[in-house]
């Protein structure tokens, strides 16, 4: 895998929402990136549901068929339909398979009576344990690989949250360790990166269907829910925003295998992403309070091509289903940045999504379009090594928080933030004495298997 040394925007102003550098198109015809937003619905299904592959195909067509026709009652135009896998689904690659073709015969129905655009992206769900399993060489591996071979068959895209590295991350966040962060999120989480998403590339050329990306969402999502709100005090909300900038070169590892996108919508690094490679995007933010509380409700559709709710549970509400209430949401929201683009004033529109979001936190800072494109540019300036480009990342994260005198900070989260930098600066130059210093010092840490990442 070769490192990236490029920007694919030459400065934030080029970013947009709804266009890329890159535009995909699914096998169903959807064009992605290429000039409008598109609404990405997720609905999970209710406990028990899965019990048995029919009540689960039952459940799936409810929730879908609300969607779709949601869309259609409404007027919205088109829609992505994306199904995270339970449990069941990955262990037993028949039930998604089965899954993905009944939503892709809904999709298909749809278009014919009505006109409405869909495609479908289908989440496998990484049902490796780090702690519990070698990550490359174990029966959950091959069933993660060949759910994806199966769902590839029917699905227009494919994408996972992938949970390399979780066993020393989560050691390391209760104990505010920058270096074990550091160490979980870029050395061993990029690695088995790369080693899964090679593998999930070339099942997608077999079946043509788009290898739409990861998340660092067992990592730095975990950060930034411990960060919670402003009465935390779980962790720093510096913390959590170092996670994120560090986050940027391990999920950039997916599209350096030859992903294309739209990346996955809670991987909250991908303004940045897009920065660096061009690809679509999938984002969420307000719509997404169904399931977490965020403190990047409009930011994080500023330059989105696809925007999502995260997901929701499906069950009744007032106004229809949950799938139903949020794509119709969704859909408005979306209706107006995609007007916005029509009457020529996508970057106002763009400008007041930024700014009520830009201050509020540090997570929200590092997520506007400015300085997502300024912690990508550190990475491709800093490309010898995974490490390299993940230090970086948070160094220049750490500088341009601090270095902004209106975001507001704690003496809490100014002392913290100086003793993660100062941290930082000290590390190793080389990663292979990053490596060393780390393997030695998280041995004994429970579950953890250097041959799973191949160290």
């Amino acid at each position: 895998m070769k490192l990236t040394n490029s920007m694919a925007y030459e400065s934030a102003e080029e970013m947009i929402f709804g266009t890329a550098k890159k535009p995909v198109r699914t096998k169903r015809g959807v064009e992605i990136g290429a000039g409008l937003v598109l609404p990405e619905i997720i609905t999970h299904p209710r406990p028990d549901s899965e019990r048995t592959i029919k009540s689960l195909l039952r459940e799936f067509e409810r929730a879908n068929g609300d969607a779709l026709e949601r869309c259609v009652l409404v007027g919205h135009p088109a829609i992505i339909v994306e199904n995270e896998h339970v449990f069941q689904m990955t262990h037993n690659s028949e039930w998604g398979m089965e899954i993905a073709a009944q939503t892709g015969r809904q999709i298909e129905e749809y278009h014919e009576k009505y006109g409405l655009e869909a495609a479908y992206r289908s989440t496998v769900a990484d049902i490796r344990k780090p702690d519990m399993m070698d990550m490359r060489n174990s029966d959950r591996t091959l069933e993660v690989l060949e759910s994806f071979d199966a769902c590839a068959k029917f699905a227009d895209i494919v994408s996972i949250e992938s949970m390399g590295g979780k066993e020393i991350f989560d050691y390391c966040i209760i104990r505010n360790d920058i270096s074990g962060l550091l160490f979980a999120q870029a050395v061993l989480g990029g690695r088995d990166m790369e080693w899964l998403w090679t593998r999930i590339v070339d099942i997608t050329h077999k079946n043509g269907c788009l290898p739409g990306g990861d998340t660092d969402c067992a990592r730095a999502n975990t950060a930034m829910f411990m960060a919670g709100g402003f009465l935390s005090k779980n962790i720093s909300h510096s913390l959590a925003a170092l996670c994120r900038a560090i986050s940027v070169s391990r999920t950039l590892v997916a599209f350096e295998c030859g992903a294309v996108g739209p990346g996955k919508n809670c991987a909250y690094e991908n303004p940045a992403i897009k920065a660096i490679t061009g690809v679509p995007i999938s984002t969420e933010g307000k719509t997404s309070a169904c399931a977490h509380m965020g403190l990047c409700g409009n930011v994080m559709a500023a330059v989105c091509d696809l925007w999502s709710n995260e997901a929701v549970e499906y069950h009744n509400m007032f106004g229809g289903s949950t799938s139903a209430v949020f794509t119709e949401i969704l859909g408005y929201d979306v209706a107006a940045m995609n007007t916005a683009i029509a009457l020529g004033y996508e970057k106002e529109f763009q400008s007041c999504l930024v700014n009520s979001d830009r201050y509020r936190d540090q997570q929200s800072f590092i997520l506007c379009p400015d300085i997502a494109w300024a912690i990508g540019k550190a990475v491709v300036e800093n490309n010898q090594s995974l490490y390299s480009r993940a230090r970086a990342a948070a160094i220049k994260c750490g500088e341009l928080m601090m270095g902004e005198p209106r975001l507001r900070f704690t003496s809490f989260e100014k002392e913290s933030l100086f003793d993660y930098m100062k941290e930082l600066a000290s590390l190793p130059e080389d990663e292979g004495d990053f490596i060393d210093m780390c393997l030695k010092k998280y041995e004994k840490v429970k579950g953890f298997r250097p041959a799973s990442y191949g160290l």
